[in-house]
């Protein structure tokens, strides 16, 4: 039975999955290619997770791909609009023909005498085959989809109500009239408390410390002027640079002058939730603004439940898991229900696939990051990962961008493989993903490192990255060239 074979294998159908197909459609239609994506649907994030309010935390003028312009009303939008416009944009480029679902890629080795992959999939999760090609995208993001963060709470066998994490949300969850606890102050947590409380007896939001929280309109006023001057693509495009602009501008701003930003972000929260709440508790981090991802509500609709009273926020520490809620260390006990474990994610580096390189086994930890996009020493290879500080597609879409001009002159110069090779020894190492917090430090040691020069420096700056590319040349020194093995001696 033979085996069958394609030039270029991407992994994962969600947004920067599907992003990159159309972009490989598009900028090398010479290349035939096929997406794998482990879960029954396409979407990633935007199909898993179910949980009430479900939205994006950027804009979606620049979490939206480059080449289609952005057309729904709200520029923060839910989860279901989002997916629309995933499922939307594969149709109108057809990768569906292309999509392999429920097969996950297990383990992919690189054989530099014929300068191919073979990749083993466990289709269904339980039979297993085998496919080759001459690259490989990873499009997976950068957390385990069949599980998220859950501590271990003293006491929660005792409890006597439901126990849920927002990754796997029921279906059936029925939490009108009821007392709901959600553990957790990130994004995740911000977004269901208000959505929750429109509903339930009461929601409460319980963190161990504050997270810098933003209000932003849900509708873009300047998108809808520039809409109706101007074509579709234009608009989009000005108004994606204005919104790259101000992210930059406040991250330069955070990094700064720290302690401006600090203060000017809890006035604005005081403003929003009036003068007698203690903001100085709950909305008061010790950390510098950026240090941790700023979280984003549209419209104040976090700040609208507190002051209604149908939600709230404790700053406290878990003692222990009750029959009927939760005790806390300053010995107040929260009635609940549901309690709702928003406590973050699992990391998984590059989907948790096994990579070998002419038989040696890759430590991923150990390799570089060139470009923010290839691993040092590992041919034909590259994977897709967003800005920290601002939105993940812009990053993703830039990559895409890339592989198609490194597979192009690839073909020109009648050449096979490309791998990034470090001429510097000595180069420092550093952890790759520039945020401390709590879900990232579980797990970065596992992660490739970068460097602190270029290229092997993540800029987390879309306009040097945008000049490097978009437009820079993709022959540079530590970029290295060549034909297969067999080639080479059949020439000679």
């Amino acid at each position: 039975m033979s085996v069958e074979h394609v030039d270029v294998i991407i992994v994962g159908a969600g947004l920067s999955g599907i992003g990159a197909a159309c972009h490989l459609t598009k900028d090398t239609p010479t290349k035939s290619f096929a997406v794998i994506e482990s879960r029954a649907a396409m979407g990633g994030t935007w199909d898993l997770f179910r949980y009430p309010g479900i939205r994006s935390d950027s804009d979606m003028h620049t979490l939206g791909y480059s080449f289609k312009p952005w057309k729904h009303e709200k520029a923060i939008a839910d989860g279901p609009a989002i997916l629309e416009y995933i499922r939307e944009t594969a149709r109108e480029y057809d990768i569906e023909q292309h999509i392999r679902y429920n097969q996950a890629v297990e383990s992919i080795a690189w054989d530099s005498a014929t300068a191919t992959w073979t990749l083993v999939l466990k289709v269904n999760g339980q039979d297993t085959m085998t496919m080759t090609c001459n690259f490989v995208y990873s499009c997976t993001g950068y957390y385990r989809y069949d599980q998220g963060y859950m501590p271990e709470f003293p006491g929660a066998d005792a409890f006597k109500g439901q126990i849920i994490h927002p990754q796997k949300w029921p279906k059936d969850l029925d939490y009108s009239g009821k007392k709901v606890v959600v553990i957790g102050s990130g994004a995740t947590a911000i977004t269901l408390v208000p959505s929750m409380a429109k509903s339930a007896g009461h929601v409460t939001m319980l963190q161990r410390s504050p997270t810098y929280v933003v209000s932003r309109p849900e509708i873009d006023s300047t998108a809808k002027k520039l809409e109706r001057y101007l074509p579709d693509h234009v608009a989009y495009w000005a108004t994606r640079w204005k919104n790259v602009l101000s992210q930059m501008i406040v991250y330069k701003m955070s990094k700064k002058r720290p302690d401006y930003i600090k203060n000017k972000l809890i006035q604005w929260t005081q403003i929003w939730l009036g003068k007698d709440f203690d903001v100085a508790t709950h909305f008061s981090p010790r950390y510098n603004p950026w240090d941790q991802r700023l979280c984003l509500v549209p419209n104040g609709d976090l700040f609208r439940s507190l002051r209604k009273g149908t939600s709230s926020v404790v700053t406290d520490h878990i003692r222990r898991f009750t029959a009927d809620g939760i005790e806390l260390e300053s010995g107040k006990v929260l009635d609940a229900d549901i309690i709702i474990s928003a406590t973050g994610l699992e990391l998984l580096a590059l989907g948790g696939m096994h990579i070998s390189v002419d038989g040696k086994s890759v430590d991923i930890s150990e390799t570089l990051q060139y470009k923010g996009m290839m691993l040092s020493d590992v041919p034909n290879f590259a994977f897709a990962t967003g800005y920290t500080n601002a939105s993940w597609t812009l990053k993703c879409d830039l990559s895409s961008q890339y592989v198609c001009r490194l597979l192009t002159h690839l073909d020109k110069q009648k050449l096979s493989i490309c791998v990034p090779r470090n001429s510097n020894k000595e180069l420092k190492r550093v952890a790759s993903i520039g945020l401390d917090s709590g879900y990232i430090n579980r797990s970065i040691d596992k992660f490739p490192k970068e460097g602190v020069a270029a290229p092997w420096r993540l800029h987390q700056n879309y306009f040097l990255d945008l000049l490097g590319l978009r437009f820079g040349s993709v022959k540079e020194k530590d970029m290295e060239f060549s034909r297969p093995r067999c080639s080479l001696s059949n020439d000679a």
